[in-house]
């Protein structure tokens, strides 16, 4: 079945995904029409598709959702989740204990490190992701080109952002001096990757943004060039702020300001930037974020090990501010499942704000129509005519969903983990609960050996 649906979309036929078990849209009890990679019709209950004899797709064990849209990771740091050295450790001591080990990040193992974290995203119903790629060691300049590769090769739609880092031990900063690279290299390779790989329109698959990795890894001079650039070559911004006290303390003694002021003063505050973590804004600054246009990255799982704090979402809502979900790095989550960080994100927001404020189709919003603003794209995150067709298809058939009643909402509150169809740009890239033509056991035994190898020395 799958290999007739794929070639009715090579031969750009309608595909009807027919009468849902349940759909996170109005007006589509009886599934969606699929055609040349965009979402065409809605069918409501009671009809039948306006198009002609489209190839039929039975969906009634599947709970459909628009494709999650992950906003923030660390893809390379799948080689060292749950590292000894860096557990039970707050943020700045847990990067610390991290970048000596980062440090001899190869090309091969980064490949690894990559596919590893794509496809972990992909089985958990995740259509789009971001990743923040800052390290840099000697042998590894085009990381960024390593990634467009993998993603080419799974099918997965990617905003990857060229990150950077040029302050280090030596200038005061926290990573050691083989990690980092001086600002002409930085802006040159910024440049480079943008021209080569960065896609524009609603059809893009791989698309690319300018990272400076955190204002105590960044010198000021490199923030604001960094944003002259992406101005000049209109592709968006990223980097983490407000993720912790400590990094409020070294922006008050450095910079003598709050981290959202440098952040004004380097250009940054508008609708280009995304920011990750966003824990430590107060009322005013959340007003100038929603102001601004700029949006902000939820990582809960990360925030909770790390013990960084909370990010205070309803407050950032009402104050104008969209919010997206990010699983974060593979050391500090320590995994890639956006629809298990879905759940991780409701269970918090709703401990924090009761349950009048916080539903579980919050959760899935955030991951959805609030992700897809958060990088840009519009034509993501929904389920309706004219969006893409990114969908991510899942089974209740597990104990876990035993007895639920509301089919979308056991998705959270029963803890989905592991999707059955993926949909990206109108073609299945997971069919049965499997990425086609991925060797999982080998790719686990490959990786795993990878990650010894680094964290031995």
């Amino acid at each position: 079945m799958t290999q007739e649906l794929n070639q009715a979309l090579n031969q750009a036929q309608p595909i009807w995904i027919k009468d849902p078990l349940a759909i996170l849209a109005e007006g589509a009890a009886r599934g969606v029409v699929v055609s040349e990679g965009k979402i065409v019709e809605l069918v409501p209950s009671g009809a039948m598709p306006g198009i002609a004899d489209p190839v039929i797709f039975e969906a009634g064990q599947h709970v459909v959702l628009p494709g999650l849209i992950n906003t923030h990771h660390h893809f390379y740091q799948t080689l060292t989740r749950a590292l000894p050295a860096a557990m039970d450790r707050e943020l700045f001591p847990w990067l610390q204990a991290l970048y000596p080990v980062w440090a001899r990040l190869t090309p091969e193992a980064l490949d690894l490190g990559v596919t590893v974290a794509m496809a972990e995203l992909l089985l958990s119903g995740c259509t789009t992701t971001t990743d923040h790629h800052y390290v840099f060691p000697s042998g590894l300049e085009d990381a960024v080109d390593i990634e467009v590769a993998v993603a080419k090769r799974l099918g997965m739609r990617v905003l990857l952002t060229r990150g950077s880092m040029n302050r280090s031990q030596r200038d005061g900063g926290l990573p050691p001096d083989s990690v980092v690279q001086d600002e002409d290299t930085i802006l040159a390779d910024s440049e480079r990757v943008v021209g080569k790989h960065h896609e524009r329109g609603e059809d893009a698959m791989v698309q690319i943004a300018l990272a400076p990795c955190s204002p105590f890894s960044v010198t000021t001079s490199l923030m604001r060039a960094t944003a002259a650039l992406a101005d000049k070559l209109d592709v968006r911004l990223h980097t983490h702020l407000a993720e912790s006290e400590d990094e409020n303390r070294f922006c008050e003694a450095t910079h003598g300001c709050r981290p959202l002021d440098y952040l004004e003063q380097c250009g940054w505050l508008n609708a280009r930037t995304w920011l990750a973590h966003g824990i430590f804004f107060n009322a005013g600054e959340m007003q100038r974020l929603g102001k601004a246009g700029t949006t902000i990255t939820h990582c809960a799982c990360s925030n909770q090990i790390l013990a960084s704090g909370c990010c205070p979402v309803c407050d950032m809502e009402e104050a104008g501010v969209g919010i997206g979900l990010g699983v974060d790095g593979s050391a500090s989550n320590d995994e890639s499942n956006l629809i298990q960080e879905v759940r991780a994100a409701f269970l918090l927001q709703r401990a924090r704000y009761g349950v009048t404020r916080v539903s579980h189709k919050d959760a899935l919003r955030w991951a959805t129509k609030g992700s897809a603003a958060c990088v840009g794209r519009p034509e993501l995150g929904e389920i309706a005519v004219g969006k893409a067709a990114d969908l991510a298809l899942f089974k209740l058939d597990e104990l876990r969903f035993s007895g639920h009643g509301d089919p979308i909402a056991a998705l959270v509150l029963c803890g989905a983990h592991r999707v059955d169809r993926v949909m990206v740009r109108g073609r299945w890239v997971v069919t049965d609960g499997a990425i086609p033509g991925l060797d999982v056991a080998d790719l686990i035994r490959r990786h795993s050996a990878a990650a010894r190898a680094m964290q031995a020395g």
